[in-house]
């Protein structure tokens, strides 16, 4: 295994692939560098002296500036590197768009549905339209668990706090969000229960949810009946009856919608799992298959190379939006706008948000930006889009699935067990996370350090992504996990 990697020919710093001791002498592209300090694996060194107020360059991009002198070998991270990043911005739109050349799409065991999406799963969901009835939800995914057999895979609940005392922006959210959930492709049925008093009703979810199948939805409201559990539970088995006989059939990966996510991420995400999940982005979308990118403020400092695959006037300017709106979300809310990396980035060798940043876009490869979508709007173009979501890994993941992502991909550097309305395909940057938590992760993309090549590491990512939605089930899944959060913006009354 190498020591050291240095990623683009024009960087000043190197990656430490492994822990170096200070007076060890690395080998990087035949420059002999003798380290001054200890670095960290995952961390950062000078390949040459940077002077104060220098701009640092990694990925073939400044990632922040010195704070102060540094030496050649000598250690780069918090305590002498510092954001170059500001507020908001005026950008210059710099086309450099090129096509994918297009595939002969693979094929997966899914589940056609009427609307002409195709689900991976076909589930039994249980959707409150308010936190009062959360109890209720849960009592019933535990009633309902005979239900589970023949072409009903699960029986989920998804409990939240919102559908109440909420105003605007927030109350509108929470209706997309369950609506569009309402109507994901993974469900072959779905119980939405209200309570009766809430500013979510069933009548608002109904009216957000458009031309729906309404073979495979039932509501109810606990407040109109004597027995909740009782009439859910005849509701619930009147689905399932339904979804009983039905069965996986071929389906072309033009019909995937794939979300793309990173958390927990270490100074290895940025060279191993997202490069690999960016590869994996790429042959889908030369299938005619579809990825989502999100977590906006890890954009930051990474945008531009996001805007100029744009291929219009009117995406770039819609991903100007995306970028400084969220900038002045945080404005608005008295927020330091850079305000990341996590502690847990740092111990992993991410020094600034432009390190972060630089690193999570390689999930998005290389394709052009086809779309850019709002907080809880469904995907309607094939290739890459854009959605606009915060980076808090479970707000992010719910908003993936809610645009239409039947499986998200999920890369971290240190390890994490949620999971999100979909299924959630962790993927490990380094091999020591993979072999440590076995039963979180699902890929080691960890292999491109140990001698795997990229091309061969995507196919692979793209193998199992096929089997996963012809139904193999990953961790998350095999532990019973599941999870859903909605984005708050504001007030709560």
């Amino acid at each position: 295994m190498r020591e050291v990697l240095k990623i683009s020919a024009g960087d000043s710093v190197a990656v430490a692939l492994t822990a170096l001791n200070a007076g060890a002498c690395v080998d990087v592209e035949g420059q002999p560098v003798t380290l001054k300090t200890d670095v960290p694996a995952g961390h950062k060194f000078a390949l040459k002296p940077i002077g104060q107020a220098e701009p640092v360059i990694k990925y073939g991009f400044p990632i922040g500036q010195a704070k102060c002198e540094i030496a050649e070998g000598e250690h780069v991270h918090v305590h002498n590197l510092k954001t170059l990043l500001s507020s908001e911005l005026t950008y210059e739109h710099h086309p450099d768009v090129a096509e994918l050349q297009p595939k002969e799409p693979e094929t997966f065991m899914g589940y056609p549905r009427r609307d002409g999406r195709v689900g991976v799963r076909n589930e039994l969901w249980i959707l409150p339209t308010v936190g009062c009835v959360n109890d209720v939800a849960r009592a019933l995914e535990r009633r309902a668990q005979h239900l589970v057999g023949g072409g009903v895979e699960n029986v989920y609940a998804f409990p939240h706090p919102y559908g109440c005392s909420q105003m605007t922006e927030d109350q509108e959210n929470t209706r997309q969000i369950l609506a569009d959930l309402a109507t994901h492709p993974n469900v072959g049925g779905v119980l939405v229960l209200g309570l009766g008093c809430e500013n979510s009703s069933i009548d608002h979810i109904r009216e957000h949810m458009g031309d729906y199948d309404e073979s495979r939805v039932r509501f109810l409201v606990c407040q109109q009946v004597e027995d909740e559990i009782g009439a859910a539970m005849e509701l619930l088995e009147e689905l399932a009856a339904q979804m009983r006989d039905e069965h996986r059939l071929p389906c072309p990966a033009s019909k995937l919608v794939i979300g793309l996510k990173c958390g927990g991420s270490d100074g290895f995400s940025g060279i191993t799992a997202n490069p690999a999940i960016g590869g994996f982005s790429d042959l889908l979308i030369a299938q005619g298959g579809s990825t989502i990118l999100t977590e906006v403020p890890e954009m930051f400092g990474a945008e531009t190379i996001l805007m100029d695959r744009c291929q219009t006037t009117e995406l770039f300017e819609k991903t100007v939006a995306l970028i400084n709106d969220f900038k002045r979300y945080f404005e608005e809310h008295h927020q330091t706008i850079y305000e990341n990396p996590s502690p847990g980035n740092k111990a992993g060798g991410i020094s600034t948000l432009e390190d972060k940043a630089l690193g999570c876009t390689q999930k998005s490869g290389f394709a052009p930006v086809k779309d850019v979508l709002n907080y809880g709007q469904k995907v309607e173009k094939a290739g890459l889009n854009l959605l606009s979501a915060p980076g808090n890994d479970l707000v992010a993941a719910t908003a993936l699935a809610a645009s239409g992502a039947q499986i998200v991909l999920f890369s971290t550097g240190r390890g994490t067990p949620f999971a999100s309305p979909v299924p959630t395909v962790k993927i490990a940057s380094n091999e020591k996370l993979a072999s440590h938590k076995s039963n979180w992760i699902d890929f080691n993309a960890g292999r491109l350090l140990s001698g795997t090549e990229l091309p061969q590491l995507a196919q692979d990512l793209m193998d199992y992504v096929l089997r996963v939605a012809s139904g193999e089930q990953v961790c998350s899944e095999r532990n019973g996990y599941h999870d859903l959060a909605i984005f708050k913006t504001g007030v709560t009354l």
